[in-house]
């Protein structure tokens, strides 16, 4: 039974179940959501919790599946939890979590909690996850992405009594928080704490609990973490801004310059395979699933091929090779030398074509990719 972290209030008014499985790579979405459902086990008499940390291949299942037939004394229910931090639990721990999804079946007296890092395809269909959703709860936890984040962090300001002024200046505040904590939920969560200490909410009518734009920037660190394949993302959109600031992030946390030319540079080789399916007459979707192109980046696709011409292409495939070499140490004529210099004027061009006007349906553009060079 699959169920939305966002209903789970609405989910503990009709009870607990006896087995839930968490997984997802926002630890702080996936420690409130169990939190949440320990506070409602203790009010249920749920008095008693063993923790077991699968650690490498000699994990001791033996132990897990007996905590489940157990209880001490002076309890009455308890909470028996598994974390799987590498998502592997392995051949044994394939039987045992199968063993201990069925024994769940009409057990009041333990509730199991299986704590999973995110998932991919081929684990999700797996036969010990299989067994976990048929006889239990399963809570995917998805990333909060740049789109979605000021929303998020309005209403965790909400819950602490605080939000933003209306208007623009309450946009722009949750747009430079947003910029401050991206892809770090964590940290924007601390944040959200701190503003709370630091602007305890006052006042009456109107403007009570209202932040403003400088208070905000005082406060809030800049502690955004940033990620290769999200800067694709940001690239693919046309956001040059953005993808000018996560480059630098990128820099400042140590990423290697190597990996991100490969991030950029194979976007644009799979923008190039694509378009030649597309001009052989393959349809977009297949076009599409063939370069294992999916998620978020097939709308990214589907929106600048149409208008993305050859010659913008083979000037963009030119200029990623040029900087494969400066990141490895060659010299290029007419480029930066520094790689990092190299990769921001690399994702200024291919920015440059992906937030072009697109041509009137029925026209190819044949644009060239722009050589100027950022900063």
């Amino acid at each position: 039974m699959h169920l939305a972290p966002a209903h789970l209030s609405e989910h503990l008014k009709r009870g607990l179940k006896s087995l839930y499985t968490l997984h997802g790579d926002e630890p702080l979405l996936v420690q409130e959501f169990a939190d949440a459902l320990r506070a409602a086990a203790r009010l249920k008499g749920y008095t008693e919790r063993t923790v077991h940390t699968v650690a490498g291949a000699h994990f001791d299942w033996s132990e897990a599946l007996a905590s489940g037939g157990s209880l001490s004394l002076f309890a009455d229910k308890q909470i028996v939890e598994i974390r799987i931090p590498n998502g592997k639990p392995g051949k044994d721990g394939s039987a045992a979590l199968q063993q201990l999804a069925e024994r769940a079946q009409g057990d009041d007296s333990t509730l199991t909690l299986v704590l999973l890092p995110r998932l991919d395809g081929a684990t999700l269909k797996a036969a010990w996850f299989g067994a976990l959703d048929s006889f239990g709860v399963t809570v995917k936890f998805d990333p909060v992405d740049r789109r979605t984040l000021p929303q998020w962090i309005a209403q965790r300001l909400q819950l602490q009594g605080q939000r933003v002024a209306g208007g623009d200046e309450g946009q722009r505040t949750l747009q430079f928080f947003a910029d401050r904590v991206e892809g770090n939920l964590l940290a924007a969560h601390q944040e959200i704490q701190k503003l709370a200490l630091l602007y305890p909410v006052q006042g009456e009518g109107e403007s009570r609990g209202v932040l403003s734009l400088a208070q905000v920037e005082n406060a809030v660190l800049n502690v955004a973490r940033y990620d290769v394949f999200k800067l694709a993302e940001a690239v693919l959109a046309g956001q040059a801004v953005r993808a000018a600031r996560m480059i630098d992030g990128l820099q400042s946390e140590g990423e290697s310059e190597v990996l991100v030319h490969w991030a950029l540079a194979e976007d644009i080789r799979s923008l190039k395979r694509v378009k030649d399916a597309l001009a052989a007459g393959r349809p977009m979707p297949m076009a599409l699933r063939d370069n294992r192109v999916w998620g978020a980046k097939e709308k990214l696709y589907e929106r600048v091929l149409p208008g993305l011409g050859d010659a913008a292409l083979a000037s963009l495939l030119d200029a990623a090779q040029k900087v494969d070499g400066i990141v490895k140490g060659l010299r290029q004529p007419d480029w930066p030398q520094d790689g990092w210099q190299a990769l921001q004027r690399l994702a200024a061009m291919v920015c440059a074509q992906c937030a072009a006007p697109r041509a009137p349906s029925g026209h190819s553009p044949h644009r060239s990719a722009p050589t100027g060079s950022r900063g």
